[in-house]
């Protein structure tokens, strides 16, 4: 990868972090209500054709469940974000969606620390 296409990957990330952000906070409680949505980050492919999206959730117990959720609606995602996107990129990649667990990653190692 050359410095300006690592540049543009960097830019197209932080467009995808920033616009699901924000669907996420408008559309959020159609997905699943009662639980608020963070995206804590977008790795995509070098050709830009898959997005996987990371995102925190809380709160909840069964975060497989909303989970199954959104990814029942990532269509409509994508198609919120291409709404937001579709000046900027030629093609709206394709979203998969994942848990970021690492915040409680996290506060289990500090439990066992505190112990």
């Amino acid at each position: 990868m050359t410095g300006t296409e690592s540049q543009r990957i960097l830019k197209i990330r932080s467009l995808l972090v920033r616009d699901l952000g924000e669907i996420f906070n408008l559309m959020g409680h159609k997905f699943y209500a009662g639980v608020m949505f963070t995206v804590t980050t977008v790795r995509i492919t070098p050709d830009l054709s898959i997005a996987k999206v990371y995102l925190s959730m809380f709160p909840t117990n069964d975060k497989e469940a909303v989970l199954a959720r959104i990814t029942e609606n990532a269509s409509t995602i994508r198609y919120e974000l291409g709404k937001r996107i579709g000046k900027q990129m030629r093609i709206v990649p394709e979203l998969k969606f994942f848990i970021d667990d690492s915040l409680d990653y996290i506060e289990k190692i500090d439990d066992l620390l505190n112990k």
